[in-house]
């Protein structure tokens, strides 16, 4: 926690070097998707974006598990030209798991995740834009929705706009990730390799895959999914998506279906 709390320290000062040139810049919400843009929202903006409902569900042999969010939401607000700072949310999660005759039902808060993105090119997004993001995770939930204790973790998302229509990203990450049974931390990395179709001035179509190492001490795993999303911006300040996730090998989750909207004030 320290470590991330150092990253920001030290990156803050070279980053608000730079001057907002006073345009306005495009609405550029990180939902939806599994990957995430390298843009930073503008000084004294604030974007809301909200996960509706998420639905996951997760097999092992005849065991089943469905977890569902409600209203997951992060909030990102610009503090300087390249800076933004970084607030999530899960208000509420249901889980059930039924393995055998028994169902067992948890309804639980999540964890509040705290960080900052920093980025050192393009940070309306545009040509070719990269960032950095620490964060750290509280453990103010409760299991099986919260972690059980704190994790952190360094996100590095690259997008390169190849022409109008058809913008590339990558999405590498490394995390001190929380062990399975809610005590103590293990090294995880995951990348995510996507294009997004600009199939409208208003609608995104989003192809995405994501390759997940998790060494935890319950069973090292490496999983394999796959992610189509759409984003429909209603207007300027406005954006509602759908999307889902498949997983492919490794022991990934089955699928992921969601829905949300992001809003900037």
């Amino acid at each position: 926690m320290k470590s991330v709390l150092l990253v920001i320290a030290l990156l803050l000062p070279v980053a608000a070097q730079a001057q907002d040139d006073g345009k306005e810049r495009d609405y550029c919400p990180e939902r939806p998707g599994i990957g995430m843009p390298a843009c930073t929202m503008a000084p004294g903006r604030l974007s809301v974006e909200t996960a509706l409902a998420d639905w996951t569900l997760e097999k092992q042999g005849g065991d089943r598990t469905d977890t569902i969010l409600f209203g997951d939401t992060m909030a990102r607000f610009g503090v300087t030209d390249t800076v933004e700072l970084r607030l999530e949310w899960t208000p509420v999660g249901i889980v059930r798991d039924r393995s055998g005759g028994a169902i067992e039902r948890a309804t639980r808060v999540g964890d509040v995740t705290l960080g900052a993105k920093v980025n050192l090119a393009h940070p309306d997004g545009s040509k070719l834009s990269f960032a950095l993001q620490p964060y750290v995770t509280l453990p103010v939930g409760r299991m099986p929705v919260g972690a059980g204790d704190w994790g952190a973790g360094l996100v590095a998302p690259l997008t390169y706009d190849l022409n109008d229509s058809i913008n590339l990203e990558l999405t590498p990450e490394i995390d001190a990730a929380v062990d399975q049974d809610g005590h103590g931390r293990h090294l995880a990395y995951s990348g995510v390799a996507g294009i997004n179709l600009a199939l409208s001035k208003q609608v995104t179509l989003a192809l995405e895959n994501q390759v997940i190492r998790d060494d935890d001490p319950a069973g090292a795993t490496t999983q394999d999914r796959a992610g189509l999303s759409l984003a429909w911006k209603a207007r300027d300040d406005l954006q509602f998506d759908a999307g889902g996730v498949a997983g492919i090998s490794g022991g990934a989750p089955v699928a992921e279906l969601y829905i949300g909207l992001s809003r900037r004030f």
